[in-house]
């Protein structure tokens, strides 16, 4: 009789795997050398995984998890947090170590490769993209701005935000981005406090 698949054994396998993509990036992926490094045979890894493409999604939708993990507990512990605080915390976050810039370029890669280099579907893909651009415009309609202008605006910060990190990974000046950065949330402190401004008016 087959054995079920372990749940907690294919999470320690896609964080591997996610792991191994930040290390190695996405169009070098292929089964054999990842099972090697995750000490397992390919065999295994498409046991518990499934195929090349499947596991690429699984590994992406899971980094996503984490990502809105680490956000929950920083809310848990901060629930006043504005938006713009919350975006110096994935800042300073992703310049703690090089594993957590790795995640962030990953990303972005798999948002720029075409499918047919990434093996990803389109929806993942768009995912690396659009997940953090609507909880930024949740996150600003929560705070008075009418539907259209926050999602104009959390356009705007996550397309500078993206920016700002291939800009990080190419030349690695963190200074001038940092302050590049607090120019950009003053700009959207700016309309948040406007939105304010007009609900009391």
């Amino acid at each position: 009789m087959t054995r079920p698949p372990d749940p907690a054994l294919k999470t320690r396998l896609l964080d591997g795997v996610i792991e191994y993509l930040a290390a190695h990036g996405l169009p070098d992926f292929s089964l054999r050398p990842v099972a090697k490094a995750l000490g397992c045979s390919t065999t295994s890894l498409v046991y518990h995984l499934g195929s090349r493409e499947e596991i690429l999604t699984a590994a992406f939708r899971r980094a996503a998890e984490i990502q809105v993990a680490i956000r929950h507990e920083w809310l848990a512990r901060e629930p006043d947090m504005s938006q713009s605080d919350l975006l110096r915390k994935w800042w300073t976050w992703m310049n703690d170590s090089p594993a957590n810039l790795a995640i962030m370029r990953l990303g972005l890669e798999a948002a720029a490769l075409e499918a047919t280099s990434s093996g990803l579907e389109s929806s993942v893909r768009s995912e690396q993209i659009g997940q953090w651009r609507l909880n930024i415009e949740h996150r600003l309609v929560a705070n008075g701005l009418a539907p259209g202008t926050a999602r104009v605006e959390a356009t705007l910060a996550k397309a500078v935000y993206t920016g700002l990190v291939l800009d990080l990974i190419a030349t690695g000046e963190r200074d001038r981005l940092t302050e590049a950065l607090e120019a950009a949330l003053a700009r959207l402190d700016r309309a948040i406090a406007e939105a304010a401004g007009a609900m009391t008016d």
